[in-house]
């Protein structure tokens, strides 16, 4: 259960970044947007920050679902449970915006969005446990940021485990977050100009 937090924040985040950029083009209002006083950077921010926060409320609604109606015993710290889905929204977002950048219309940004979601979700240790996959795969899920949120949401859960016992799972959805923002605002700078 506590590994749908990021499962089910996955695909809520990913479709709204997603569609963010893809809409405005669609309607007709890109343009306009680009004649404010705002530069493509706080564009782009003012695009992530919305789905960074329904990802946040969406892990914590299902936190609540599996402390209280399920009644699983939570060992750990809501604090580090909120890093790690913060950090792990952050990167879903990024890669949302880059997504919305390539796409010209909103069905092509769900289209790109859903063939993204499943291989993610299927490769992240969700439902099979990574040591269980083949060698080829497990190669493939350090690639997959859901692999690690979910590793260290379920060892806060379960484990009570703070946050110096994560740190080896936060620093690549660090590294990944950091990768896929900047190539977002690249993407939308490169499809402005």
């Amino acid at each position: 259960m506590p590994g749908l937090m990021c499962g089910l924040s996955m695909i809520q985040v990913l479709l709204l970044a997603g569609f963010c950029i893809a809409k405005e083009r669609e309607e007709g209002t890109f343009d306009m947007m680009l004649m404010t006083p705002t530069t493509s950077i706080e564009i782009l921010i003012g695009k992530a920050i919305p789905p960074i926060l329904v990802g946040i409320g969406q892990a914590f609604l299902i936190f609540a679902v599996c402390r209280w109606w399920f009644d699983l015993p939570f060992a750990g710290s809501v604090w580090t449970l909120l890093a790690i889905v913060s950090l792990f929204s952050t990167c879903c977002v990024g890669i949302g915006l880059a997504i919305s950048a390539l796409s010209a219309t909103i069905q092509q940004a769900m289209i790109f969005a859903f063939l993204l979601i499943l291989p993610t979700i299927l490769l992240s240790g969700l439902m099979t446990p990574v040591a269980a996959m083949p060698p080829l795969l497990q190669t493939l899920t350090v690639l997959n940021p859901m692999r690690f949120a979910i590793q260290a949401i379920r060892m806060v859960y379960y484990e009570g485990a703070v946050f110096s016992d994560i740190a080896h799972l936060m620093w690549p959805m660090l590294l990944m977050g950091s990768v896929t923002m900047p190539c977002a605002v690249w993407l939308f700078r490169h499809k402005v100009k």
